[in-house]
This record gives C-alpha cells, structure tokens and sequence, in this order.
C-alpha cells in the first residue's frame, strides 16, 4: 500500500499552500515520491479515530508501513532521510540543512505564527494596535538576521536542500503582509522556491482540492 498523508477537506488558507500538509507535499515532489490523500473535515479531527493517529488532532498525519507520524517537520525529515534529493550527502552538509528546518519551525515561525493569530483572534480587541508593532518587530529582527545569513547566495547552504523548502514554506506565510518586502534578498529567495517546477505542482495539487471542495469554485467551473 502507498503512504497516506492526511489534508483538510476544506483548507482554510483557500488554497493557497499554507496548510502544514503543504510542506509535505511540496516535500514529496521534490523527491519523486507518491503518496494517497486522506482528505479530512475539522469535525474529523476531533474523532478518537484521528487522536490515536495525531494526538493534537491537526493535520498533517503520516501513515507508511505501519508506522504513523504526526508534525510537518518530522514527516519531511523522515522522507528526506530516506530519499535522495533534499539532503546533502556529506556528513557535514547534512546536519547543516536539518539545523535550518529546526531554525525554520523553533525560531523563525513562532514570531510569525504570533502575529498572524493575532490577526485572525484578537483584531477587535482594544489592545490587538497596540501590539502590533511588538509582533512585527520580533518578525524584522529575525528576518533581518536571515537576510544577513543569506546574502547574495540563491539559498541557505550553497544547494536547495530541505533547509530551504521548509524556511521558504514558513516566510510564505507572510505573503501580502509587506513584511516580507521590506527585506528584498528574502522575498526574491522565496519567490525562487515558489518558481520550482515541484513547489508548482505541489501548489495546483492543493488547489485543485480546495476547488472541488469549494462551492462557489465549483459554480463557477474551471478557470479558462
């Protein structure tokens, strides 16, 4: 049997490579590797079903020869581990490129993550304005501090490894934000990941789901 990995039926980013499973995704693309979609609702993951798998009950979950994962980062450094492609093969090489997923997820997200829940949970309290700024600056210090690592290099370690799939994954979240475009090395590092020929099928894979899945999508018909 093929792996499985689990997605939201109706993912609340619309489609837009947002969602955790996306890193998987994008991840198995890069390798040449094929997996089934479990596709499942935010009431699926309240279900003891579903808790047994991913004790948190978000997405994604992983299942593969009777051995289930759960955690976007855990699932990607396990397929790179055993697939060729996104870890270098010297020793040195690859510990360098796991200490950038774990930068990615433990240093550059959190910041992130704060202010755009920020956004979506407390923009009517009188507080959320006063806040802002706090929430954007710990955001530009360590974009900053990412930016002065990058350079003028096109990605973190000399080659595309999963250090840069996972870091670009956590800066798309700003999108549309401005945040990102005041530090230009890194919006022209994300939009080099965005123009992989894998990262795009990842993306019109996803898409396409949330269209099926999408009523006025689905009015609509397909796009010319």
């Amino acid at each position: 049997m093929r792996p499985v990995l689990t997605a939201f039926a109706d993912s609340p980013d619309r489609g837009c490579g947002l969602a955790r499973d996306f890193r998987v995704r994008w991840t198995l693309e890069e390798l040449g590797q094929a997996s089934d979609l479990r596709l499942v609702s935010f009431a699926d993951l309240k279900t003891p079903g579903y808790r047994a798998l991913q004790p948190f009950g978000q997405i994604p979950a992983w299942q593969e020869d009777g051995l289930d994962l759960f955690e976007s980062g855990a699932i990607v450094l396990h397929l790179a581990q055993q697939h060729p492609g996104l870890l270098p093969d010297d020793r040195a090489g690859r510990a360098r490129a796991v200490a950038w997923v774990f930068a990615a997820l433990d240093t550059v997200e959190p910041p992130i993550w704060d202010w755009d829940l920020a956004r979506m949970v407390e923009r009517h309290q009188p507080w959320h304005a006063e806040r802002q700024p706090m929430l954007k600056g710990r955001i530009h210090k360590r974009l900053q501090d990412l930016s002065e690592w990058l350079g003028t290099k096109d990605w973190l370690e000399g080659t595309f490894s999963l250090g840069d799939l996972i870091m670009i994954s956590v800066l798309r979240r700003l999108h549309g934000s401005g945040l990102l475009e005041e530090h230009p090395a890194l919006a022209s590092y994300v939009g080099r990941g965005e123009a992989r020929p894998a990262f795009r099928r990842a993306f019109s894979a996803q898409k396409a789901v949330f269209d099926a899945t999408d009523p006025k999508q689905a009015a609509k018909g397909p796009d010319p």
